[in-house]
């Protein structure tokens, strides 16, 4: 009986959607591909300039547009056929990896195209981030799965993160950076496969038409009026500036610091990926009402004392073990973020609302990408990231003091 239940909460009912299965699927596919082109980007950055600096700028050059463009995507989202909109993504994506692919195995790379083609994707994510988030609900059979359909998600992609990673570091010392970018750009032909084959029904695709830019003000006024989601809004803009950074400078930490190539990088990477694997299974068995402001608060102050941790080691052993901390306290904060915020708004606002996370999420970012490379070059990768961890404690603490009920969160 005991065993029955746990099975039944470790492989979600969401699974019998079969348009959930299908994006699950297509996306499990693509997002190995979509992290060995991250770390063999920053590897390639790093080989080609040797500079923090670098490899801050091309951080934020690739998620800037998320910042400014993501607020007015969400709009769009709430007016157009996400699905095919997600269709059209895809392709885009699958031509900048095999545009990177064939600059990189021609030696015609150069620090140039790798910015440009990192704004160019940037510009993709700022419409294609929003637009899966808000997507999954709409490929759950029932109301009730799509809390564990968002958690069952992370742990696709932090799984993804995992694979993708140790791949990666393999074919970089065996093959090049050049052979990741074409996996890559091959894979998302099973995640455009995968979305040409879902079917919706027809009140799913119900498009609103009223005036644009009273919807886009109608969407900030709605999200910041809520005391609840600007609260989790808040927190997750803390975590982004100065914990979602750290991958930026490990190259750093691999090169020079514990002496290795970019096998080591490919490890350290990993051992984050399986941190949120696990944070995600995590997510998935324990019940919704866990996922509150109380636990974002305690992932902020865990995430905070590992990058210190990390900051200060030289042995590859604790290394990973921070890493792999890292990975699920980060987890924790933005899936349960992530959770709450889709069970709580309104649905015809919930492409706006999830615009917003996304800003919070992926564009405020690049500042803490651009920060974080900037201190790294001038006062070393080390420091840098015990300046992040303490501001990462320091948050969660004036979080916790501000908001005193932050535990409820969720109603």
């Amino acid at each position: 009986m005991t065993k029955n239940l746990l099975s039944a909460k470790i492989i979600p009912a969401v699974l019998n959607s079969r348009n959930y299965r299908l994006f699950f699927i297509g996306q499990g596919i693509s997002r190995i591909g979509t992290w060995m082109t991250n770390l063999a980007t920053v590897w390639l950055v790093y080989q080609l300039t040797h500079s923090a600096l670098m490899l801050g700028i091309v951080g934020f050059i690739s998620q800037i547009p998320c910042f400014f463009l993501t607020p007015f995507a969400g709009v769009i989202l709430d007016r157009c056929n996400i699905h095919k909109l997600l269709i059209l993504t895809q392709k885009l994506a699958m031509l900048q990896s095999l545009t990177l692919a064939t600059l990189t195995l021609s030696n015609s790379i150069n620090i140039w195209y790798i910015i440009s083609l990192s704004l160019f994707q940037g510009l993709i994510d700022a419409f294609d981030s929003p637009a899966r988030d808000t997507f999954i609900k709409d490929v759950v059979n029932k109301q009730e799965d799509l809390p564990n359909a968002i958690a069952l998600n992370f742990v696709l992609v932090t799984g993804a993160r995992l694979i993708g990673p140790a791949i990666a570091g393999i074919i970089i010392v065996s093959l090049g950076s050049g052979y990741c970018f074409l996996i890559d750009g091959i894979s998302y032909v099973a995640v455009i496969l995968a979305l040409s084959s879902i079917k919706l029904q027809t009140q799913m695709l119900a498009i609103q038409k009223t005036n644009f830019w009273k919807q886009f003000k109608e969407g900030f006024t709605y999200t910041f009026a809520s005391v609840h989601i600007r609260a989790i809004l808040q927190m997750l803009a803390l975590f982004s500036l100065f914990a979602m950074p750290y991958p930026t400078i490990v190259p750093i930490f691999a090169s020079e610091i514990l002496h290795g190539d970019a096998s080591t990088l490919g490890f350290l990477t990993a051992a984050a990926g399986l941190g949120a694997l696990f944070g995600g299974i995590y997510l998935n068995i324990r019940p919704i009402e866990l996922h509150s402001g109380k636990l974002m608060v305690f992932a902020t102050a865990i995430c905070g004392v590992a990058l210190i941790a990390f900051g200060i080691s030289n042995v590859l052993w604790f290394s990973l073990l921070m890493s792999l901390i890292i990975g699920f306290s980060g987890i924790l904060e933005i899936a349960s973020s992530n959770t709450t915020l889709q069970t709580i708004v309104e649905n015809d606002k919930r492409g706006r609302v999830m615009s917003l996370f996304t800003v919070t999420f992926v564009g405020i970012q690049p500042f803490g990408d651009l920060l974080t490379g900037s201190l790294a070059h001038k006062i070393g990768a080390p420091n840098t990231l015990i300046i992040c961890g303490s501001f990462c404690l320091m948050g969660a603490f004036l979080f916790a003091k501000q908001f005193p009920s932050c535990n409820e969160l969720q109603t």
